[in-house]
C-alpha cells in the first residue's frame, strides 16, 4: 500500500469535515488542497485563520504519520502561522509540507499554503511530538 492510499484509508474526520482531498502523500512530502466553503469564512468571506491553521497542522499530522515507527502516534506540540493574503470563499486552497526535521522524538514541518494560481497565502511551521 502506498503513502497516499495508507492516509487515505484511515481519513481523520476532521479532515474530512474540513474538505480536505490529498493530491500526493510520501514520507517527506504531502500535497493537498482545500475549497474555501462559506462555513470556514470569516466576515467579508475570506478563509477564516483558524481553519487555515487546521489544514496546515492536518497536513503535519499526515506527514508525520508516514514517519513513523510501528506502533508510534504523534501530536502537535507547537505551531506558528504567518498569514500573508486572504482566501476568498468560492476558491481552493493548495497545502505543501516539507520536513524541517524528522528525528525520533519530535518532527518539524513546514507548509506553505497558497491559490490554485500559486500566490502564497500563508506559512506554517509546526512541531510534532512522537508518542
Amino acid at each position: 500500500m502506498d503513502a497516499l492510499d495508507k492516509l487515505n484509508q484511515d481519513a481523520l474526520p476532521f479532515a474530512q469535515l474540513l474538505g480536505i482531498r490529498l493530491i500526493s502523500a510520501a514520507p517527506d512530502r504531502v500535497l493537498a488542497e482545500m475549497p474555501v466553503r462559506d462555513e470556514l469564512c470569516t466576515r467579508p468571506p475570506v478563509l477564516h485563520g483558524g481553519a487555515l491553521m487546521a489544514f496546515a497542522d492536518t497536513l503535519g499530522a499526515y506527514a508525520t504519520v508516514l514517519n513513523l515507527r510501528d506502533g508510534a502516534g504523534t501530536t502537535t506540540i507547537e505551531s506558528k502561522t504567518n498569514f500573508l493574503a486572504p482566501a476568498p470563499v468560492g476558491t481552493t486552497v493548495v497545502g505543501e509540507c516539507l520536513p524541517l526535521h524528522r528525528g525520533k522524538r519530535t518532527m518539524v514541518w513546514q507548509t506553505r499554503i497558497t491559490s490554485q494560481q500559486g500566490r502564497l497565502l500563508g506559512i506554517v511551521t509546526q512541531t510534532q511530538m512522537v508518542l
